[in-house]
């Protein structure tokens, strides 16, 4: 039998697996979106932000950026640019994708 080689896990775009986020950037799982369940991620990779925002957030106002995929533009969550509240700013610079917006690769 041949070595077996596993890779990180991954996260793609749920609608063309452009590789977005490494499972080990998972900052949390406990994030709520319009739509559902959401991670936040410390790191997202072939996204790009959209225009900046002040958004009113289950947890106060933020300024927040949609994140695109890179290839297929699909809007995957958003990014924390400004947190106002002291107790939010741990979020700042840190991405949240939505999970049904997301698939597994490499498990």
């Amino acid at each position: 039998m041949g070595d077996l080689i596993i890779g990180p896990r991954l996260y793609g775009c749920y609608k063309c697996r452009n590789h977005v986020a490494i499972h080990d950037d998972i900052v949390s799982k406990s994030f709520q979106s319009k739509n559902g369940r959401a991670f936040l991620f410390s790191h997202a990779q072939n996204v790009y932000s959209g225009r900046k925002e002040d958004r009113q957030m289950m947890t106060g106002l933020h300024l927040v950026a949609d994140v695109h995929c890179a290839d297929c533009r699909e809007v995957l969550g958003w990014k924390y640019e400004k947190a106002y509240e002291e107790s939010q700013k741990y979020k700042e610079g840190k991405f949240v994708l939505e999970k049904f917006k997301i698939v597994k690769e490499n498990w």
